[in-house]
């Protein structure tokens, strides 16, 4: 009997745990849709990892970025960002088929996915973390708004070692403001995302040349700056 009730008491703990730590995080996810997180858990743990290391990040409203950049990784990411509701069931199913085929098996994420991701989680690619991830993408798509999520998500993300965020990246790579982007140098930005401490926007290697000119050829068959006219209305 002593056993059962103890077996009952850590099960009872662990709910409890469990629930605590899904209600933080909904209470995280509401605070953030009105207030810029300061940090996220990507930038945690870079700087867990290597203390000495020097983080650059400068929050920049999305009005004051270059409208070329949300559509140059949508272009590289997610090309149906602005109609998925935070997983891409379409994306998951033709990849499933493709790997099937015989084809390598390549990611499907979203770019509302990479943003819960860097915010909230940590990068492997276990089913506990995918399944996290997942629940959190929908949960954020019913609290944020598409254009909330874009400008979160140029704002986190990692563009170089230790180059987190569209600002950064634009002044360390380019000398100029994240509002001065070029379609050109937004789709350098956006070709690095996949492996940003290797790949490198100032000095691309002929693969990241290669992701430029594909990731310029979408950006003009999604209709240009029109594709995502919504998140600015």
């Amino acid at each position: 009997m002593a056993g059962k009730s103890i077996v009952k008491k850590t099960l009872f703990t662990l709910a409890w745990a469990l629930a605590g730590a899904v209600l933080l995080l909904l209470s995280l996810l509401l605070l953030f849709r009105f207030v810029n997180p300061p940090t996220s858990a990507f930038m945690l743990g870079h700087a867990l990892a290597d203390p000495h290391a020097e983080l650059r990040q400068e929050w920049v409203a999305l009005g004051n970025i270059s409208p070329w950049m949300p559509l140059a990784v949508v272009a590289s990411e997610d090309q149906r960002f602005p109609y998925h509701r935070g997983v891409d069931f379409d994306a998951i199913a033709k990849v499933l088929a493709e790997h099937r085929a015989g084809e390598g098996l390549r990611g499907a994420s979203t770019i509302t996915q990479q943003t819960v991701k860097n915010l909230f989680l940590w990068n492997d690619r276990s089913f506990v973390r995918k399944a996290l991830e997942a629940g959190l993408a929908l949960t954020m798509e019913v609290l944020w708004p598409k254009r909330r999520i874009m400008e979160v998500y140029l704002n986190i993300a990692e563009f170089g070692p230790g180059i987190y965020g569209v600002e950064a990246a634009s002044r360390a790579y380019f000398g100029i403001a994240a509002g001065e982007l070029s379609p050109g140098q937004s789709a350098r930005l956006a070709a690095v995302l996949p492996n940003p401490r290797v790949l490198n926007a100032a000095d691309p290697s002929p693969y990241v040349w290669e992701r430029v000119t594909w990731i310029r050829g979408q950006m003009t068959q999604l209709s240009g700056l029109r594709y995502l006219q919504g998140l600015y209305e």
